[in-house]
């Protein structure tokens, strides 16, 4: 595999041992993952490999990524092939999309929010409500706007960069999200501090 087709994102390299570790107390022993926005691959080879009992998909929008997916995740045989999934394309009939309804016992997106158009928000609770076993998590990771609470110096800062290098990108509200969420049929049902001023929310069904 080419240097140029391999990419490392710094920020998956930090975070994916605290967000194993809360999965590691958020997840049964076995089940099936839909992974959202995968990038690099970084997360799915972690995780994969921490949680042996799982199935884990990765997707992208970018079929440029899956290379990399690809080579991150060639030690992990249960870890699929990744396949392109973009939010802003869902199809009206989600069955067309090749994840069965009531399939999935976990949804994980990490990242995402933050760094593409508001509408991918509605797009993933739609998603997530539909593919989501009755009892599944929709886990989704990242900074956020929290009402009530100061926003640390470092993700002010942050927002005010990725929306100078893109106006339709930066922190999100989370009373937003919850309300996008709840349209849907999803709760958010626990909220946790994580490292570097990010949260990490579990979204169950209704």
């Amino acid at each position: 595999m080419s240097s140029s087709a391999m990419r490392y994102s710094p920020a998956a390299e930090r975070n994916r041992g605290p967000i194993g570790e809360a999965l590691l107390g958020l997840l049964p022993a076995h089940g099936h993952a839909l992974e959202i926005a995968s990038g690099s691959g970084q997360h799915a080879a972690w995780f994969g490999a921490l949680l042996p009992g799982w199935h884990w998909q990765p997707t992208d929008a970018d079929d440029g990524n899956f290379a990399s997916v690809r080579h991150w995740c060639a030690a992990q045989p249960n870890v699929a092939p990744p396949f392109e999934l973009d939010l802003l394309a869902l199809p009206a009939d989600l069955a067309e999309v090749p994840v069965a309804p009531d399939s999935q016992a976990l949804v994980f997106c990490a990242n995402m929010l933050h760094i593409s158009p508001w509408p991918t928000c509605d797009a993933l609770m739609r998603l997530a409500a539909t593919v989501l076993q009755p009892e599944g998590q929709l886990i989704v990771y990242g900074p956020f706007i929290i009402e009530g609470e100061p926003l640390a110096p470092s993700n002010a800062a942050f927002d005010e960069d990725l929306r100078q290098r893109d106006p339709a990108w930066g922190l999100r509200r989370l009373a937003a999200v919850q309300q996008t969420a709840a349209k849907h049929g999803l709760l958010l049902a626990e909220r946790r501090a994580m490292p570097a001023n990010n949260q990490l929310l579990v979204w169950r069904r209704a």
